[in-house]
């Protein structure tokens, strides 16, 4: 299969077409695993990792500006003293604080962070209506709800709060940054643009043809939701197939790995399909996104500020071998004064997700203590 379709990442040999998409299932319908993949994640209690005998993790809840609930995992360390650092994380694009945030947030608790890994609304556990529906403006403010949350714990010094985000919510971390003052430093692994991803392609490939061909495409399938009273799901990156037609799918990942899979199916199911990632509540992990959920990204573009992040810092963690690279190299291009890039030898944009032989904790750990001073 070519790279760029690969992006689209089709489940099986088969795409569905907008006509044959049916209704969202029931909240959390699928809790096995399908064929291919077994197990029930590495932890007893539905996590992917296991909790470091030094930290404790409690469940939180609070609400974004918009009245939702948002529920995340707070991690402190058990020997805390004093108003200590802290972090809200979130991400990758499809997944829940159980899986990769959650790990993140476990580690630099184990550092003497204060951690808050939260599910971006309308998935995990949060709460809006529609399930499963990503929207760039609030994931964005999620970011700042989780600062609101932090800022009044009283173990945490409301001066020194940062975000730390994964593939596809860094993005919107980087956005909040620069909107959000109280957000003192930001870090990115496997950082995504999901706004221009779903409108521009994988390298920003679509032809302007293309491009109508998509929107052309939401906009049928919103009528198709209005008159059904249904949302249908769908591919968040739409692929087309050898005819140049769009061919969306009603899956992220298909349930078994196909024998021709290209290379990136092949690592992202690798963590979401099999007991190394999978959550039962994981989008990525089970089914895919509301169909028209790629209409907001177009509307929304992301990191339009980021000059204002200064004189604020970022860092960009990234794998050589990852195919989503060029996001961060060009985010750090376009404020080089305020961002700068650690490249992964050895690494592909999934290894950033639990390789902690691979993740640079030493660095991000150094990145903060710096500017979380």
């Amino acid at each position: 299969m070519e790279r760029r379709k690969a992006l689209g990442l089709i489940a099986g040999t088969g795409a569905a077409t907008a006509a044959a998409f049916t209704a969202l299932p029931a909240f959390g319908e699928e809790r096995g695993r399908a064929g291919g993949a077994t197990g029930e994640g590495k932890t007893k209690d539905g996590y992917t990792f296991a909790l470091d005998k030094n930290v404790k993790r409690t469940s939180v809840r609070f609400k974004n500006r918009y009245g939702i609930e948002v529920a995340g995992d707070l991690y402190v360390p058990k020997n805390a003293r004093g108003k200590l650092r802290a972090l809200a994380l979130s991400g990758p694009f499809g997944a829940v604080k159980e899986q990769s945030s959650g790990l993140y947030a476990n580690e630099f608790a184990r550092r003497g962070y204060v951690a808050l890994a939260f599910d971006p609304s309308f998935t995990g556990e949060s709460g809006g209506t529609v399930r499963d529906v990503g929207s760039p403006d609030i994931y964005t403010e999620d970011f700042s709800a989780a600062v609101d949350f932090l800022g009044l714990q009283r173990i945490v010094d409301r001066e020194r709060i940062g975000v730390q985000a994964i593939c596809g919510l860094s993005g919107m971390a980087l956005t909040a940054a620069a909107a959000d003052s109280r957000i003192k430093a930001v870090a990115t692994a496997s950082m995504y643009d999901m706004s221009r991803s779903m409108s521009r392609g994988h390298e920003d490939f679509y032809t302007r043809e293309q491009r109508q061909k998509v929107i052309d495409y939401l906009s049928r399938q919103r009528w198709t939701d209005a008159e059904k009273g249904t949302f249908a799901r769908g591919s968040h990156e739409v692929p087309f197939d050898d005819n140049g037609n769009v061919a969306p799918s009603n899956r992220v990942l298909p349930k078994t790995l196909p024998a021709d899979a290209d290379p990136i199916t092949k690592i992202f199911f690798d963590y979401y399909r099999t007991e190394r990632g999978y959550h039962p509540r994981s989008i990525n992990s089970t089914t895919a996104w509301t169909a028209t959920t790629p209409m907001s990204f177009f509307g929304f573009r992301q990191m339009t500020n980021i000059d204002m992040l200064a004189p604020r810092k970022a860092l960009l963690v990234a794998g050589a071998e990852a195919h989503s690279l060029y996001y961060s190299q060009d985010v750090q291009k376009l404020a080089p004064d305020s961002v700068d890039l650690v490249v992964v030898p050895g690494a592909d944009h999934v290894d950033l997700y639990d390789r902690k032989d691979l993740i640079p904790f030493d660095k991000l750990d150094e990145f903060f203590t710096k500017n979380l001073a």
